[in-house]
């Protein structure tokens, strides 16, 4: 089967946006390839194994589940670095979000930006998702460095909405837990892309889910080889959606 690279930050990424396709992937057949900074072993945010506030806005039991068992994979044990990535080595590529400080390395990372602008330019299916479509949306084009890779695209990401919720509802005990930056994400995955009517926002919901059973609940942006996705809440049916594109590309 396929060869598929997640790349990671060493701390803070999204345990349902990682896992959850790590299952999917690997239970399809295909190999799995971890990249971080240096090649350090990563580590989810840890606040969603148990529960950001009073147990609850945590990761969903599946996940947790298919965490704890892609953490003790070979390939999560043995990541290679972001400097080190060919993006021809693989026919297809997912960056999960995560919205605690530490992602930082991971969205504003340079290297990473242009080694993912290289596995963009290739049209093999790549999903990002949350956050992770910020990794995109400040990737140049390699035809012109002007532009983001996302322009001319259709793209969703995390709804300001939700982003603006999370904050609110936690910041007397988190502070700024839930903004990673000052600008919310889809501000700025707006300004990236070729026209504002190019954002896809999706349906206004709080807490319907896509789950292993079921697509309801779920939104996936789809533009060509691209697929996108909101929030934690989406990613069966991404998951599921880039299964599909892989197997039609193989």
């Amino acid at each position: 089967m396929s060869r598929i690279l997640i790349p990671l930050p060493d701390h803070d990424f999204d345990t349902t946006e990682s896992a959850i396709p790590w299952r999917y992937l690997v239970d399809a057949g295909h190999e799995v390839v971890f990249a971080t900074e240096r090649g350090d072993v990563a580590a989810c945010d840890a606040r969603l194994l148990d529960g950001v506030i009073f147990g609850q806005l945590g990761a969903e039991p599946d996940a947790c589940a298919a965490y704890r068992d892609m953490v003790a994979s070979a390939a999560f044990q043995q990541p290679i670095r972001w400097d080190d990535i060919v993006s021809d080595d693989y026919a297809g590529f997912l960056l999960p979000g995560g919205h605690a400080p530490r992602m930082r390395q991971y969205l504003g990372s340079e290297v990473l930006q242009q080694k993912m602008a290289a596995c963009f330019a290739l049209e093999r299916p790549f999903a990002a998702v949350c956050h992770g479509v910020l990794v995109l949306s400040r990737a140049r084009s390699l035809d012109d460095a002007s532009r983001s890779v996302l322009h001319g695209y259709r793209s969703t990401c995390l709804p300001a909405y939700m982003e603006r919720l999370a904050y609110y509802i936690t910041a007397w005990k988190l502070g700024r837990y839930y903004r990673t930056y000052p600008a919310y994400v889809e501000a700025e995955v707006r300004g990236a892309l070729a026209s504002d009517a190019d954002f896809q926002r999706g349906p206004i919901t709080l807490f319907a889910k896509s789950t292993a059973d079921s697509d309801h609940g779920g939104f996936v942006c789809e533009d060509r080889h691209y697929l996108s996705a909101r929030w934690p809440g989406d990613v069966h049916l991404l998951a599921r959606r880039l299964l599909a594109k892989l197997q039609l590309a193989a």
